[in-house]
């Protein structure tokens, strides 16, 4: 019977689960407390280091804040921000000679790589239309011992300019109305 005259049910038993006693709920209540502690102590540690302006101590055995020898550092952050792509085509504009050859080198400018996912194409600009023709047969060879450098699927197609017409100039002796050595073309 309880203060107020009801009865309480009594609880229903466990078959197969002991009966917690008190030494039990007092381990259990003493083990939250010191996790509890712990966590507190953790935080105000942090907040200590916070107020005296210093992070983590440095110590005897390496870690992430180290000093590193410049390529080492640099390939860190080449691929800590997912510029491995740019890195190696921006290496093929410079090492262009090396991988189409001397000769069409001379005629023929590697100018941008476009990264889109469904594009990924290369574009050069060839100073006559020989040897613009001269490349565009050479493309896809060419597409493949680029993939086979840089990784496959990295460079899909050759964008192939030819070269570019005369500027045309604005000024006091151009006659009105004219477009100039465009008009011939259309």
């Amino acid at each position: 019977m309880t203060g107020d005259g009801a009865e309480r049910p009594a609880e229903p038993e466990r078959p197969g689960v002991p009966e917690a006693s008190g030494v039990d709920l007092a381990r259990v209540a003493l083990r939250a407390a010191k996790e509890q502690a712990k966590a507190r102590g953790a935080a105000a540690q942090q907040r200590k280091q916070a107020r005296r302006g210093g992070g983590l101590r440095s110590g005897a055995r390496a870690d992430g804040r180290d000093p590193l020898p410049l390529g080492a550092a640099i390939n860190r952050l080449i691929t800590e921000r997912g510029w491995e792509t740019p890195a190696a085509v921006g290496g093929v504009m410079g090492r262009w000679p090396q991988i189409v050859g001397e000769d069409l080198a001379k005629h023929c400018v590697p100018l941008r790589y476009d990264d889109a996912p469904d594009e990924r194409v290369l574009t050069v600009q060839c100073d006559s239309t020989a040897w613009a023709t001269q490349l565009r047969l050479l493309a896809p060879r060419l597409v493949a011992r680029l993939n086979e450098d840089l990784g496959h699927g990295t460079v899909r197609a050759i964008k192939v300019l030819g070269p570019g017409g005369p500027q045309r100039r604005f000024g006091p002796l151009r006659a009105p109305g004219s477009t100039g050595p465009g008009d011939t073309y259309g």
